[in-house]
């Protein structure tokens, strides 16, 4: 499925008249990755904002587009669990693969929970 990354992408191919394989090169990299990361089997890399943005001459506000493109078509959230115990991160393991069979009144709670101890701090 084509993220919001890979329309953003699609139509600034069509607009310049070029093919994925010309924007893969542009950025330097192989165009199945490329199409990988346009339907969301691998995440945008950061560098590729920069790349593209002046690859393309992008102006401000299609800079502003291509970065909540990016945002949006996130699929992974690198968490550094240093400091943590074991224990820890088997909770925030468990909270995650649990948390879209949560139900609105529990995920209310665990909202509550986090915000209060957030304001204690």
């Amino acid at each position: 499925m084509l993220t919001s990354f890979g329309k953003f992408c699609r139509k600034l191919r069509v607009d310049n008249d070029e093919l994925l394989k010309d924007m893969a090169d542009k950025i330097g990299v192989a165009s199945s990755y490329l199409s990988a990361v346009e339907n969301g089997k691998r995440n945008v890399p950061q560098e590729w904002i920069d790349k593209i943005a002046i690859s393309y001459s992008l102006n401000a506000l299609e800079l502003a587009e291509l970065n909540q493109a990016v945002q949006e078509s996130q699929n992974t959230l690198k968490i550094n669990f240093e400091g943590f115990s074991g224990e820890d991160k088997i909770i925030f393991m468990a909270m995650i693969k649990e948390f879209k069979g949560l139900n609105e009144r529990d995920r209310a709670k665990i909202k509550e929970i986090l915000l209060k101890n957030e304001e204690s701090m």
